[in-house]
């Protein structure tokens, strides 16, 4: 059974008068604030956040009257828990089964990555995530992500992603660093593999991979960050990020 989870919205009464004004902001915040469901740990297949680890947390920030999500995955467990728990209760937030084929995900799925055509209208979104999708891709198929990524951005449109980048300190595997996940690079590169068993189980990147296919799919760089995967400290978050903005470059895809 799951777990409800508030998340406290503060409201400073005093700061608006509790006339007609001020109980219709009072009362479309209550409405937003709700309560959050939680996956079965039994159904979770997608790490330590869970399934609906974006679109959860983001209920409480988009205003239903102006902002919408739209969550595609190509397993259909998760998408439909989410298009239960979290699309009945927040008509703007909307889960899509996307039949693209995955060894690990979806081995049967009808649309291979390198075709990938997403179904919707160019420039139709300002953001978009991509939170462990390149860390179970194939080299191949990033290219065709990001350029169908770029085509959905509204210009000035911003691509947050979540990697594994392969350093030369990494790649030595030094006992200092003692990275959680031991990768091993392809013969041909620039992939990395944790599993030769199951290649897309975890993917690294040769360092300057990612930011080479985000350049020529119409991206500046805005913010790479390191995560503590590789075993250093100081760091907030486990993978590495990337914050890239749709330039005057990819305005014609």
């Amino acid at each position: 059974m799951n777990s409800p989870v508030v998340i406290a919205d503060h409201v400073r009464l005093k700061s608006a008068p509790l006339d007609g004004s001020g109980l219709a902001l009072l009362q479309k915040t209550i409405e937003r604030n709700r309560f959050l469901p939680v996956p079965p740990q039994e159904e979770n297949f997608v790490g330590a956040g869970g399934i609906g680890r974006m679109a959860v947390p983001l209920t409480q920030y988009l205003d239903p009257d102006k902002g919408r999500y739209t969550g595609l995955d190509p397993a259909p467990a998760g998408i439909q828990w989410s298009a239960q728990h979290v699309g009945s209760v927040y008509p703007n937030f909307r889960f899509m089964h996307f039949d693209i084929a995955n060894d690990l995900y979806n081995p049967k799925g009808r649309i291979r990555g390198r075709d990938l055509l997403l179904p919707f209208e160019s420039k139709s979104f300002d953001f978009a995530i991509m939170t462990s999708v390149v860390t179970h891709l194939p080299a191949d198929e990033i290219e065709p992500y990001f350029h169908e990524i770029s085509r959905l951005l509204e210009p000035g449109g911003r691509l947050f992603l979540s990697a594994f980048v392969m350093e030369s300190e990494s790649q030595r595997g030094s006992a200092e660093l003692a990275p959680r996940i031991r990768f091993h690079r392809t013969p041909q590169g620039p992939s990395w593999h944790a599993d030769a068993q199951a290649p897309l189980a975890a993917v690294a990147f040769d360092d300057g991979f990612l930011d080479t296919a985000l350049q020529e799919t119409g991206f500046d760089m805005a913010l790479k960050k390191l995560g503590h995967w590789r075993g250093q400290t100081g760091s907030r978050h486990y993978q590495d990020f990337f914050v890239a903005v749709k330039s005057a470059r990819g305005q014609g895809t």
